[in-house]
Formats: structure tokens, C-alpha cells, sequence
């Protein structure tokens, strides 16, 4: 009975502390402001599939994005603003509400070599449009 309770004990610890180094990364990556809440399409399926919640962080000039559910002190993601061609916005279709956050809007950037599909509020876009537009002059690309 006791090795149970030990086996139980051990478990409830580590998920205690994977809970706690979520949050403590969470902090770390949200520690300079500039953060928000994005979820990214990883991997190009029909709507409602192949999407990873995560957070999103201004960098000077790049755009990174860490996935959530991660241990990692990178960015899965980094998107330079010079890359960015254009923006387009839709609603979620088919599954997409239930795999995004909720309220979010789907960000279709259209970058030189393809298209990077972002969730994220309709706040969150306004930052991420005003970011684009305050690259210095002769770096500006045009929507």
C-alpha cells in the first residue's frame, strides 16, 4: 500500500513542478512586455487541424512564437517584419474555434517563401499591423 501512495506522491510532485516551470517560462518570455496570446498553425491541414496554442513577443524587428505546452527557451517561430509582404484577416471556419482561443481572429501573413496562419484578437492584430507600419523607411513593405 505504501509503494502505491509513493507512486502516487512522486506523480503529484512532478506534475506540480511541470506546472510550475510553465508558468515560470510563461513569466520569462512575458518579463519585457509585448507579449500576447497566438495560436499557429503548424502544419498546413484543413481548417481546424495541425494548430498549437501559444505566445506570441515583439524582439525589435522580429516577431517569435513559443508554443505553450513547452519546456523550450526558443522560439518555435520567428518572423522578421522585413519578410512580411501582407496581412489578411478571416473568422475561424470548421473546427477552428475549439482549437484557438476563443474570440480570435485567423491572420493569414503572407511572408517572401509562404503563408504563416496566426490566431489572435482583433487588439493583438492592431498591435501587430502598427509594428509592421513603424519599421524604419526603407524597410517598409506595403499592404
Amino acid at each position: 500500500m505504501s509503494t502505491v501512495l509513493d507512486v502516487v506522491g512522486v506523480c503529484l510532485l512532478a506534475a506540480l513542478l511541470l506546472i510550475v516551470a510553465f508558468a515560470c517560462r510563461r513569466r520569462w518570455l512575458s518579463r519585457d512586455g509585448g507579449t500576447f496570446d497566438a495560436s499557429l498553425q503548424l502544419a498546413e491541414k484543413e481548417h481546424g487541424r495541425g494548430w498549437a496554442l501559444g505566445l506570441a513577443r515583439y524582439v525589435g524587428d522580429d516577431l517569435q512564437w513559443f508554443r505553450v505546452f513547452s519546456l523550450a527557451w526558443w522560439p518555435k517561430l520567428t518572423v522578421n517584419r522585413r519578410q512580411l509582404q501582407g496581412v489578411t484577416t478571416r473568422r475561424p471556419m470548421g473546427n477552428e474555434p475549439l482549437v484557438t482561443y476563443a474570440g480570435h481572429v485567423i491572420v493569414d501573413a503572407e511572408l517572401r517563401d509562404r503563408t504563416v496562419h496566426f490566431a489572435m484578437t482583433e487588439e493583438a492584430l492592431t498591435g501587430v499591423l502598427a509594428w509592421m507600419e513603424s519599421a524604419p523607411p526603407s524597410t517598409q513593405t506595403y499592404l
